[in-house]
Parts: structure tokens; sequence; C-alpha cells
């Protein structure tokens, strides 16, 4: 491997002080060749009436063959070379391994909890998709939980603008809703929705439904009433290693804090501390963007949703601060698994599995409805935010993702998505009504993969219309120019958005 032979591009941010790199990937430095070639092919498009040059391949030379089945999303990289796909399958087996409380005579498979919200990842993240919220008391809420926080707590160094919050005590930074036998879990999530009924520029209605978020029946103690909740669904896996590999220099010059073009948008970089590398880093993954790399994201996934520890978080207890949690027994033994309960090689598997899921080729991209939706997205200034295409970094031993063409349509900053969608929750340097931007490739294949049509954070908008609706604050001209289109207009808008 050549990384330590290269030299890391560095990124400063005079206006939050912060140097940033991408010293989690093995970068080959671009020539200045390169750096013309991409600001050319990634030039905003000027002809609507035929696809741009290589669309129908979302992912690259990564993208897979489109299927008409749930396991969509669940295909390896397509540019993998074969000596790499033992190591997808093995982690493909591990994400959906069915962790078990010790002590248990599986020992490569106990440690689960005590307390948890799933057993496998396969559970949250089923066919790897996106999950959804409860259809009814009695339905399952494996595959969204609630994130807990109280203000206060202290700001990590080198990290300017941070907003501090700090976990609640007794119950961590989520709500667990499983325990383990013996334990209590620490509550249940409990959703319900009002009817906000919209009218469109042409007359017709459409209903939302506005969510409020409870705890009932509370393990382990009142709950302060400064408490802070954020719900989320599990979101989908695919393209995950692309998103990882765009060069950090430029997500962050696409964005605009102060709005200095006057579009009204303002993205920011969400900057966070790695727990891997010690030092501050590009916010990547999670709705507020909270993790830097695919790896820190999974491990804080082990620890908090299920319980497990790893090298990152090598607490067997994972997110239970109660004293009934840190005594009891884990899964923890000298000599097995590097004394731990999800050893590196098990790490290391689970985020190459997730780094190479494939994304879908594009659908009927040359469709002249589906064209006029996508010259409607473009004059809306929706790719603002949703960035259509990036150029990845090129990668030393990564070919999967070394230097892609891809068309994620994220810019991956922050945005003040407005009260609408607020959660009034910090996370790092994003506000309580900042979110970062989702990439929309692959929403088109959600009913498909997933069962269902319930988007945004916490799936409350139940079509992709329901959800530009939602869209406030930088994204209010956007929404607002979408809810006043002709239906034909409207139609294609959607259908350009069900080719992604």
């Amino acid at each position: 491997m050549l990384r330590a032979l290269l030299i890391l591009p560095l990124l400063c941010l005079p206006a939050v002080g912060q140097t940033l790199d991408d010293r989690h990937l093995p970068v080959i430095p671009r020539t200045k060749a390169e750096v013309a070639r991409v600001a050319a092919i990634l030039a905003p498009p000027t002809d609507f009436t035929k696809p741009e040059t290589f669309e129908a391949k979302p992912a690259g030379a990564a993208t897979v063959r489109a299927r008409a089945t749930t396991d969509a999303f669940s295909q390896l990289s397509a540019n993998m070379p074969f000596e790499h796909e033992m190591d997808f399958k093995l982690g493909n087996a591990l994400f959906r391994k069915t962790w078990v409380a010790a002590p248990a005579s599986t020992l490569a498979s106990d440690g689960l909890g005590p307390l948890y919200n799933a057993r496998a990842c396969q559970d949250c993240h089923l066919k790897d998709g996106r999950g959804h919220p409860p259809e009814g008391p009695d339905d399952g809420r494996v595959s969204m939980f609630l994130r807990l926080s109280l203000p206060g707590g202290t700001d990590p160094d080198g990290i300017a603008e941070w907003l501090a919050t700090q976990p609640v005590p007794d119950y961590g930074g989520q709500l667990q809703d499983l325990a383990a036998p013996g334990h209590a879990a620490e509550g249940q999530m409990t959703v319900s929705y009002n009817d906000l009924p919209v009218t469109l520029g042409d007359s017709t209605t459409v209903t939302l439904r506005a969510p409020s978020y409870g705890i009932a029946d509370p393990g382990y103690g009142a709950l302060s009433p400064d408490l802070q909740i954020s719900p989320r669904v599990a979101p989908q896996m695919i393209g995950l290693g692309l998103l990882e590999a765009i060069p950090a220099a430029d997500i962050v010059a696409l964005a605009d804090p102060d709005d200095a073009d006057g579009d009204g948008i303002s993205g920011r970089a969400q900057i966070v501390p790695s727990v891997e590398y010690g030092v501050p880093m590009l916010g990547r993954f999670g709705f507020k963007a909270g993790a830097p790399t695919i790896r820190e994201q999974s491990a804080g996934a082990f620890s908090g949703d299920m319980g497990l520890s790893t090298s990152l978080h090598p607490d067997p207890w994972g997110d239970c601060p109660q004293t009934t949690c840190i005594g009891a027994p884990h899964g923890q033994e000298p000599g097995i698994r590097d004394g731990l309960e999800v050893d590196k090689a098990s790490l290391d598997l689970v985020t190459f599995y997730s780094r190479n899921l494939g994304v879908p080729e594009r659908r009927k991209v040359g469709d002249p409805q589906v064209l006029r939706g996508k010259e409607l997205f473009h004059e809306m200034n929706c790719s603002g935010c949703h960035s259509p295409k990036h150029v990845t970094n090129r990668l030393d031993g990564q070919p999967e993702q070394s230097f892609q063409l891809i068309w994620p349509y994220t810019d991956l900053l922050l945005h003040d998505m407005g009260p609408g969608l607020a959660d009034d929750r910090p996370e790092g340097r994003a506000t309580g009504s900042e979110w970062k931007t989702p990439p929309l490739w692959g929403i088109g294949l959600t009913a498909q993969v997933s069962g269902h049509t319930q988007f945004l954070h916490d799936g409350r908008a139940r079509t992709l219309l329901e959800a530009i609706l939602w869209h406030g604050g930088e994204a209010q001209a956007a929404r607002d120019a979408a809810a006043a289109l002709p239906k034909p207009d409207r139609d294609a808008l959607i259908a350009f958005l069900e080719s992604l």
C-alpha cells in the first residue's frame, strides 16, 4: 500500500478554523490534467432533451444491474475484483448474524446488550434498505429508534461552533427498547400523527402527517423536562463507499455558510471528532453527518444498537450507563475475538461489506417525462442541495471506489430545513433544524426493496410528494415552486425522482 508515501490533501476552513483531510483513504493525488477534467465533467447540464453521458451509471463502474426483486440493494460493486468477493460475502454473513446475550454456549456470537435495539444489523437495514416507523402500537420498532440527549457537556478540542449536548443519566444517548434476560428495557417509543392538509397550486389537497414522539414506561427513572429527542429510521446502505471517497475538499467547496451567492442556500460542513484518528474530520454519515467514516459508523452501531464492543468502543455494555449493565455478564474473554465482542477482523469485514453495496443503474433515463422532471429539478434549484454528481478520489487498493463519476444527488452538507422538520436536538455543529442532504440514488426502488414508501429521517412522508412538501428553511423556495407546478410537471418531477 502507498498510504504512508502519499501526501494527504489538506483543506483549511478559515471561517471555522478547521483543517480537514482524507486520512481515512489511500489517496493518490490528482494531476492538474485530472483536476481540469473533473471540473469539466461536473459542470451543470444545459441540454435536457437527452441524458448526460454516463448518467445511467450512478455509481460509475461500480453500478450494478437493476433487479426487479427485493435484493436490488444487496449486490456487490460491479467492478469488484474476484479476490475481494469473499470478503464481501463474509461481511454479509456478519451483517446478517444474530447475536445472543452472554453467557452462551455460542462463544462466537455472545455479548448482545444488556440493552439493545436489534440483534443483527440486517434487522434494521432489512434487505439493505431503509427502515420505517411503526404502523401501530403492536408493530415492531426495530428499524427505528430515538436519539436522546440533554443540553450541556463539553466541546471537543479543535472544533469551532460545536453545540454541546450530553448523554442522559441512566439512559445514555439513545432509547433502547429491548433487554437481555434479567434487565429492564429503557422504555418504548410512542408516535402519533396529526393531519396537516396542504393545498397545491392547482387546488389539489395533500394531507401530510405531523408526528409527535414520546417515551412510554421509562424503566430507569423520570425523564428530564429538558430531554432532547430525535427519531431516526435506518437509512438505505447502497453506495456508502463512494460517498466516503468523495474528496473532503470537493464537499467543503460546495459550502456557502453566509449565502454569498444569494440563492437562499447556505450549506455548512459537519465536523466531528474521529474516534479512530483522534482529530476532527468531515462528517459524512448519519442524518446529521455525525460519523466521518463507514468504519466509525459501523462501530457506533455495534455499540449503540446492539451493545457490542469493538476496538473503537471497547465497553461491553454499550450505550447503557446503569450499574446493572456495567456489572452484567458480557462476551469479552481473553484470547477470544481480540478480547472484544466484535474483533478487528469482523469489524473490517462489516465495513468492507457496507462500503461495497452496489447502486442499481438508472431506469427510464431517456424517457421524455423523466427528462422534463430533471429540467424542473434544476430550474427549481433542488440541485442546490442535492448536488447531482461528484468524482471520487483516485485510491490505491480500492478499485471499487477509485476515480468514479457518481450521481448520488447530495452535497453531504448540513442545511436548515425549517421548523417543520426540526427535531430541536443539536448534534455536533448541526442545529436542531439542520440535516445533512440525503443521497437520492435508489430512492425510486424503495417500495420494491423495503415494501413501503416512507421517507425523511423519521418516515413521516408516505410519498415523494409529501417529502417535498415537508421541505422548509433553505429549501422553502424549491418546495413552494414544486407545490405551484401544474399536475403534468409535478408528475414529471416525481417520475424523475423515481428513476433515480
